[in-house]
């Protein structure tokens, strides 16, 4: 969906440096706060039981998904986390995530996305980088408006164009514009220090089980990280095809993720949950994603 409307919404080593901000105030989060940009229309993932899976002919193309005449992400595409709030105790939950960042670029799976071009004909490429993470303590609070993640990650003083970074929060942070009741994840984009950065929240779908997992067991032993492993990937593939909203989408608005929202395809049972993919050492349970060719369908890998 576009505009107020529902989405889902990531390679480098575990080890990579981790800055804390904590409750710092840098000048860009101040010189927001005194003068807030306007916010750009987010793109959201619907809950389970809203999300209204596509075919060929929801779109307007042979494909059932339209090209817009907006830029995609060409060329390797960095994943950038924010660790906001407490995660002290959730070491495995990082490793999860940060397996999933390490891992997905190259694989059968990202490769979907390269059937996605812009007007110049070049296609998105099956290149993703982890490039690393920081923590924030809080710096707003427990219950989160868009504005104020948008202050998140400006906080961060971002400057890689091609790059999405993910506001990824733990289990006790709400955001306040519909998480859990409308969506469990959006992407969009803004200007932050003249530069257009795109970004991303993900929540922890601890919060709400029956919104926003399909599991309650994941096959790497974190119900809330596995939950999220879907959802980042979601955000991911709808930000290198649709990054400043005005690329690929079809006729209802939906961009190639929402078109397969909630579908996972064959599965097979690891570590005592479902699973359907294998990136990297680990299982994970990902939803599929629109292949633009062939008329239009939901894959797992391309």
């Amino acid at each position: 969906m576009k505009l107020a409307t529902l989405i889902f919404a990531s390679t480098s080593l575990l080890g990579a440096c981790v800055t804390d901000i904590e409750d710092e105030s840098t000048d860009a989060t101040e010189q927001m706060s005194q003068n807030p940009p306007e916010l750009n229309p987010r793109h959201e993932v619907h809950v389970r039981g809203e999300a209204r899976p596509g075919g060929g002919g929801h779109g307007g193309s042979s494909n059932g998904i339209d090209y817009h005449g907006g830029p995609i992400m060409t060329g390797t595409t960095n994943i950038h986390y924010i660790w906001y709030g407490n995660w002290s105790g959730n070491a495995v939950a990082q490793s999860i995530l940060t397996d999933l960042a390490s891992n997905i670029g190259g694989s059968p799976y990202f490769n979907i996305n390269t059937t996605y071009t812009n007007g110049s004909g070049t296609h998105v490429s099956n290149s993703v980088a982890y490039a690393g993470s920081v923590n924030d303590n809080y710096s707003h609070g427990t219950s989160l408006s868009d504005t104020a993640i948008q202050q998140i990650v400006a906080g961060t003083n971002p400057t890689d164009t091609n790059g999405v970074y993910f506001v990824l929060t733990s289990a006790d942070v709400n955001a306040s514009s519909g998480f859990c009741s409308q969506y469990c994840g959006w992407h969009t984009h803004g200007t932050i220090n003249g530069r257009d950065i795109k970004y991303s929240f993900v929540g922890d779908p601890t919060r709400c089980p029956a919104s926003c997992e399909e599991q309650t067991t994941g096959p790497n032993g974190s119900s809330g990280a596995d939950g999220m492993a879907s959802i980042i990937s979601h955000e991911l593939e709808e930000a290198v095809t649709d990054p400043d909203l005005n690329a690929w989408y079809d006729r209802r608005g939906a961009e190639n993720a929402d078109k397969c929202a909630w579908t996972f395809g064959a599965t097979y049972s690891s570590g005592g949950a479902t699973a359907n993919m294998r990136l990297g050492s680990r299982d994970f349970l990902i939803q599929q994603n629109w292949v633009n060719a062939s008329g239009g369908f939901c894959a797992k890998s391309f």
